[in-house]
C-alpha cells in the first residue's frame, strides 16, 4: 500500500525497521514520496523477496480478499515472519451489507469489485489457523476483521 501503516507504526515507537511491498509500481512510488525514511520494494505476495523469517512481525492488510488463492499468500507471509502475523479483511457479511445500504454495488448486492473471497469473523480464524496461524487476538473493527496470529 501507500505505507500508511508502516507512518502508524513509526508514530506510536512500534518496531526498529520497517519495510513495505506493494505489487503495484505506483503504490510503491507514492509510498516512498509519502514517508522516504521507509524502505519499498515492488513484489508478488506470491513470492516476497526476502528470507525466511526476516521480520518479527508481517503485516497483510486488505489483501487476502483480492487473491484467487490468499492459503499461498498466507504461506509467503507465514516463511517471511519469525513469529507474528497481523492480517485484515472485510468482516462479511456486515461489509457488504453497509455497501449496498450506501447504494454502493448495488447490482453486485454490496460486493467490492475485486472481492472474490468472503470471510466472516469466525471463518477467517477458521481460515488462518488451517495456515498454522495461532490466533493471539482477533477484533471486529467495523466493518473489518483484524487477527493478530502467531506461526504455529
Amino acid at each position: 500500500g501507500e505505507g500508511i501503516l508502516l507512518g502508524y507504526f513509526r508514530r506510536k515507537h512500534i518496531g526498529k525497521y520497517l519495510e513495505g511491498v506493494d505489487s503495484l509500481k505506483d503504490a510503491v512510488v507514492l509510498a516512498g514520496k509519502l514517508y522516504p525514511k521507509f524502505i519499498f520494494k515492488q513484489g508478488d505476495i506470491f513470492d516476497l523477496p526476502y528470507k525466511d523469517d526476516s521480520f518479527d512481525l508481517v503485516t497483510c492488510i486488505e489483501v487476502l480478499e483480492h487473491l484467487e488463492n490468499p492459503k499461498l499468500a498466507v504461506r509467503e507471509i507465514r516463511r517471511v515472519a519469525k513469529k507474528y502475523c497481523l492480517f485484515s479483511v472485510p468482516n462479511e457479511p456486515i461489509f457488504r451489507i453497509v455497501n449496498f445500504l450506501r447504494c454502493r454495488y448495488v447490482k453486485d448486492f454490496g460486493n467490492t469489485p475485486g472481492h472474490i473471497n468472503h470471510w466472516s469473523k469466525n471463518s477467517f480464524v477458521k481460515f488462518l489457523e488451517k495456515e498454522r496461524i495461532r490466533i493471539i487476538k482477533i477484533r471486529a473493527s467495523f466493518p473489518w476483521t483484524i487477527a493478530l496470529g502467531e506461526k504455529i
